[in-house]
């Protein structure tokens, strides 16, 4: 190996094989391991690709290898310090054979790049990148359906497997390398969409990002996918999910709530999606370029020579520009047809204005992009032949350039270029119109050669101008202010945009100029790796005050988020507890809690009202079902229950068993209210598909379950507003819950309810030394409340044994959850077969129940 110095590090044999360019550029990274001076901090960068060139020499066929500067995830550590330790996990561009030459290599690229390269089988390596993810997710994501073959592929589940294989070894690499829980992981893009599935179950604590360069579709194109589910699961285990712009995060938003039916929330400016117990946190950010990098090739002798060489060749004329990649999404066939349309229409452009398109080679092979490549050419040879000159050297409207262009290259055509068209059809971020207008601001080894020729002078350059051109539906456009916006679709608008821009006043350049200039200068690549960084330190910072629990299979899997006062209820123990008491009081709610919220049949099942009985039965105990629904329901469903105590509409109606009397909550009698309440839900009935109006003898409930759920949300918040606003002088209060508005008496709640049943119980004597109280909703934080103040105020012994819990893992002031309403009755189940002389739970037994936690 040809490595001055460092020979000795590597075992003999390697030095044969390896050559490493550029030591300066390595020296300068940091990538020179230390390992008496090793940072403690450390950043993961996860990207499909290594920011590493590599190649074999011709002459001496060793392998080269080099930092590709252009790379995004090499220049994102100008964001982080001196103390931060920056790896990188990705595939690397080069066909290395043979297991004992990819050890080699991964050891090279390891100890000088701190690069884990991650080798995939050709075959899944084929299915990944170039099936799954080329031709099947980027057209999705770009709004394509792949309705014909044209349109792109249709999908295959052997690709998906391989995309899963490849995603899984990328975590494998990233898990060999992390040091520990405070390792910070960014992966990138939608190559890698399953990758936190994996490492969220192998680290629950590690703080995860993922950031989306692509578009992310609606909720109706991506609903489509039929892997949908398992990729939103997949990335909701990251702790930070980052998009560029504000309608790629709300079509993700949307997705996870039409999908998974989340809702998110906004807290302090952040947006968050509440997901077991975690709080994910959604980051609209636009990324940036690499302002000193850029400047640095202006300044290049090379550079200079270009730009001088490319003044002369356009003297004269006008030159439109526009650099975009070889695919089908960013418009260029479209835009040489404005082209064709501006000359038509304004005949004294010709010859004096001329488009310079430069095609960066395409990422992927097919039929799509030979079809492209062949329409494309085809347009430009027309243009050309009915505008142009057919003499050698003549004038040509279209310049096509289908060659590799270096940046230093592209630098030159961008300094020259008075107007910078991109007008991709659909697009993630494109920072083309970033580095155009970098460029043209030029830098002083630039503007001093530039005034020489032109003016033949060192006095100063010209004022700074620029004109962009971009489309409406790529990420970059909402924070270029200044430029024209454009419908690619509408030819004859984006023809006109290029009229206006070669029309355009000088000063009216040199504001638009300025304007992006000083964005662009001052949001460049650190500043957006920073913020991302800083973001997800945030969105992490709760990971040590809470508990950790593994749930679920596969790509379904997910760490459930604890409080250190909040855990999962154990059946076994409380099981135990029931057993060795007197005097028992059980409060169950119905929907949600004892039955499936969305069941279809809304009556107990016949298990229900079986294992209710046989609670019932036992002297010792109390049992009551608290609900909101009303009590002719109740009375109907539970009549097989004649011991069962109910309170109906939140505590308005309470009887202790079947043959009692119901007790009316004598608060209020006064229902004139509804006269007002009650056409004002209808309308919102009437307006809103889906929803209904439950009418009880009390109180009125608007439903909205089955509406669609970002209208009936919507929807439901201006009912509440509305109606608030109409009652506000009744004795009423207006609530929203889940997939409810409801409208009740003041003064009625579930807690007042559970207040009253605990003083009866004490005043007869039966003073509840165990308490069970399961809820699912918001109604049922008041009875866990009331039994908070029952203890604190001695209605209930300090020794009482008392189980709040919710149904399902949220915010809630119980101390306990179950999974759902299956664990509810399996629950009550256990307590109803409870033997004569049970054992009791020891303090090891008690600990060995909640087993599991992290």
């Amino acid at each position: 190996m040809n490595m001055p110095g460092v020979i000795s590090e590597f075992r003999a044999g390697l030095h044969d094989n390896i050559n490493v360019v550029d030591e300066e550029s390595v020296k300068n990274s940091g990538s020179d391991l230390d390992s008496s001076n090793t940072p403690q901090e450390r950043r993961i960068i996860v990207a499909n690709e290594l920011p590493i060139r590599a190649y074999r020499d011709p002459d001496s066929k060793k392998w080269c290898f080099e930092f590709d500067k252009d790379k995004l995830a090499l220049q994102l550590k100008d964001a982080f310090g001196t103390d931060v330790d920056v790896y990188y996990v990705g595939c690397l561009k080069a066909d290395i054979e043979g297991a004992a030459e990819q050890e080699e290599v991964a050891q090279v690229l390891h100890d000088k790049f701190r690069c884990v390269p991650t080798f995939l089988p050709t075959e899944t390596q084929n299915k990944f990148y170039h099936g799954f993810c080329k031709h099947y997710l980027w057209p999705l994501f770009h709004y394509m359906l792949p309705l014909l073959k044209s349109h792109g592929q249709r999908f295959d589940n052997a690709e998906w497997q391989a995309y899963v294989s490849a995603n899984k070894a990328f975590a494998d690499k990233i898990i060999g390398v992390i040091n520990s829980d405070q390792d910070s992981v960014w992966i990138h893009d939608y190559h890698l969409m399953v990758v936190p599935a994996f490492l969220r179950k192998r680290f629950y604590r590690v703080k995860l990002g993922f950031f989306l360069h692509s578009p992310f579709p609606t909720s109706e194109i991506y609903r489509t996918l039929p892997v949908r589910e398992e990729i939103l699961r997949s990335l909701l285990n990251c702790d930070l999910i980052g998009f560029h712009t504000f309608d790629y995060a709300r079509h993700f938003l949307s997705s996870c709530s039409r999908l998974l039916g989340m809702d998110y929330e906004l807290k302090r400016g952040y947006i968050g999606l509440e997901y077991y117990g975690r709080t994910v946190s959604i980051k609209i950010k636009p990324a940036g370029i690499h302002m000193g990098q850029l400047k640095s090739a202006l300044s290049q002798p090379d550079t200079v020579e270009s730009v001088i060489k490319l003044r002369r060749q356009f003297k004269d004329k006008t030159v439109i520009l526009g650099v975009d990649d070889m695919d089908l999404f960013k418009g260029i066939s479209l835009k040489f047809l404005a082209m064709g349309k501006l000359l038509d229409q304004n005949p004294h452009w010709r010859g004096k204005v001329v488009l310079i398109q430069i095609a960066n080679p395409a990422r992927s092979s097919g039929e799509d992009v030979q079809s492209l490549q062949k329409e494309t050419s085809t347009i430009v040879d027309e243009i050309n032949h009915k505008y142009g000159e057919e003499a050698p050297g003549g004038y040509k409207p279209i310049i096509f350039i289908k060659r590799p262009v270096t940046s230093l290259e592209k630098a030159a055509f961008y300094a020259i270029a008075e107007c910078c068209v991109v007008n991709a059809v659909r697009d993630g971020m494109n920072l083309v119109p970033y580095m155009y207008t970098v460029c043209r601001q030029g830098s002083s080894v630039l503007d001093k050669a530039l005034g020489v020729i032109e003016e033949g002078s060192d006095s100063s350059p010209a004022p700074k101008q620029s004109v962009i051109i971009v489309s409406e539906f790529i990420g970059c456009s909402p924070s270029l202010s200044g430029a024209i916006r454009v419908n690619p679709w509408n030819i004859e608008a984006v023809s006109d945009a290029m009229n206006s821009a070669i029309t355009m006043s000088e000063e009216e350049k040199r504001l638009r100029h300025e304007k992006h200039y000083k964005y662009i200068s001052s949001h460049d690549v650190a500043y957006w790796a920073r913020s991302f960084d800083q973001d997800l330190e945030r969105a992490c910072k709760e990971h040590y005050n809470k508990r950790f629990w593994g749930m679920g299979f596969g790509l379904g899997f997910r760490v459930m988020a604890l409080g250190p006062n909040f855990r999962k209820l154990s059946l076994d123990y409380t099981a135990s507890v029931y057993r060795n008491t007197t005097s028992r009081l059980i409060l169950l709610d119905c929907d949600g809690t004892i039955m499936p919220k969305m069941s279809v049949d809304q009556a107990p099942s016949a298990e229900i009202i079986s294992v209710l009985n046989t609670l019932c039965g036992e002297p010792k105990n109390t049992v009551f079902i608290v609900s909101g629904r009303g009590k002719d329901s109740l009375s109907k469903w539970f009549a097989p229950c004649e011991n069962l105590g109910i309170s109906s509409e939140h505590g308005y109606f309470t009887r202790w068993n079947g043959n009692s009397p119901w007790e009316v909550c004598t608060y209020t009698k006064d229902f004139d209210w509804k006269n007002i309440a009650l056409p004002v839900m209808e309308h919102y009935t009437e307006a809103t598909d889906g929803s209904h109006i439950e009418q009880k003898e009390t109180a009125l409930v608007w439903h909205h379950q089955v509406a669609d759920p970002h209208f009936g949300s919507c929807q439901a918040k201006e009912l509440h507003d509305h109606l608030e606003n109409v009652l506000a002088n009744e004795p009423v209060v207006v609530k929203r819950g889940k997939y409810i508005v409801e409208v009740k008496p003041q003064g009625v709640s579930k807690g007042k309810v559970v207040e009253s049943i605990v003083l009866s119980m004490q005043i007869n004597g039966k003073t509840p030394d165990f308490v069970l109280c399961i809820g699912d909703d918001r109604s049922d934080e008041d009875m866990f409340e009331s039994i908070g103040r029952s203890i604190s105020g001695g209605t209930l012994p300090a020794t009482a044994e008392v189980f709040a819990c919710t149904v399902g893992q949220k915010p809630s002031t119980a101390k306990y959850f179950v999974e759902g309403s299956g664990e509810v009755v399996k629950l009550l189940q256990l307590l109803g077969t409870v033997p004569e002389q049970p054992p009791r739970y020891t303090t090891a037994q008690h600990q060995e129940a909640f087993q599991g936690f992290d």
